[in-house]
């Protein structure tokens, strides 16, 4: 699966998007579960802590969410949102009926390795083994706070695969830098690993997204079109108030002269001090006249 969303960023990583997020608005909405609409902000990630392919999504959603009619604020229990086990098995059907539908459609290509699976039957036949495993869908509540899950995000919304403090050295042989290997605890999670320059720059550049390509996206109540009327009433169903908005800044005067063509502030790109005269660049030289022979 890593190989197919290798080869298709744009379509796979934008399926893995919509599936996770229906998945959690479907679930929210059921009267078995919450039964409200929630807010998703969902950030992208491609990466393991070794520079492996890895996409996932982390989402922050708030401890609730409006009841289908309207009517009032519904919390979640303590610590507990949604059933993972029930997310896990939605989003495993969403996700590969959808990447189905895009085979269908003609929007996947498979190369080197994977050319084979242009086929539908050897495309079933990858699939097969997928659907019976257990997808996991990983929830839990922000112990140290909102703030720490927003810092920790935000961490990684702006720069690809690696900081700059996790590389120890570098030079014509390789790149060493620090990793958590996840399958064991305690000290034994912190390590080093060295890469030839050229492996480290190609697992680098598996994680530059697809140009254009959105890395943060909302949901439900804080979907981009109706955000602002969603947050109103959930404020007003909570009784909190709307934050006060800074003022904004004074802004110093301009007192750069308006350009006599556009009207626009012109900008100063050089003084000459009062005794230096500047000499205009040198006039084009006549052309010389033809004489008829």
């Amino acid at each position: 699966m890593p190989g197919i969303a290798w080869q298709n960023k744009a379509v796979v990583y934008d399926l893995l998007f919509r599936a996770a997020a229906d998945t959690m608005l479907t679930i929210a909405a059921d009267p078995k579960h919450l039964g409200a609409r929630i807010g998703i902000t969902a950030v992208l990630h491609t990466w393991g802590s070794a520079l492996t392919h890895h996409p996932h999504v982390h989402m922050i959603v708030p401890g609730g969410g409006i009841a289908l009619d309207g009517s009032r604020w519904i919390s979640s229990r303590p610590g507990f949102l949604l059933p993972v086990r029930v997310l896990g098995a939605l989003f495993r059907r969403l996700f590969l009926t959808r990447l189905l539908a895009l085979f269908d459609a003609g929007e996947l290509g498979f190369f080197g390795a994977l050319a084979d699976l242009a086929s539908r039957k050897a495309f079933l036949r990858h699939l097969s083994p997928i659907r019976k495993k257990r997808w996991v869908v990983y929830a839990k509540p922000p112990f140290a706070g909102p703030q720490a899950v927003l810092a920790y995000l935000s961490r990684y919304t702006h720069r690809v695969a690696i900081s700059n403090r996790r590389l120890i050295s570098f030079d014509e042989t390789g790149v060493t830098f620090r990793y958590k290997d996840y399958r064991r605890d305690g000290a034994e999670r912190q390590k080093v690993m060295t890469l030839a320059t050229d492996e480290f720059i190609r697992r680098f550049l598996i994680h530059v997204l697809p140009r254009g390509f959105h890395r943060i996206r909302h949901y439900g109540l804080l979907a981009s079109s109706t955000h602002k009327d969603a947050l109103a009433l959930a404020r007003r169903l909570l009784g909190v108030a709307v934050p006060a908005e800074d003022p904004a800044p004074d802004e110093p005067p301009d007192h750069r002269p308006p350009c006599p063509c556009c009207g626009g502030h012109m900008a100063i790109i050089e003084t000459f001090a009062r005794w230096c005269q500047p000499r205009a660049p040198p006039a084009p030289a006549p052309l010389a006249r033809r004489h008829a022979p």
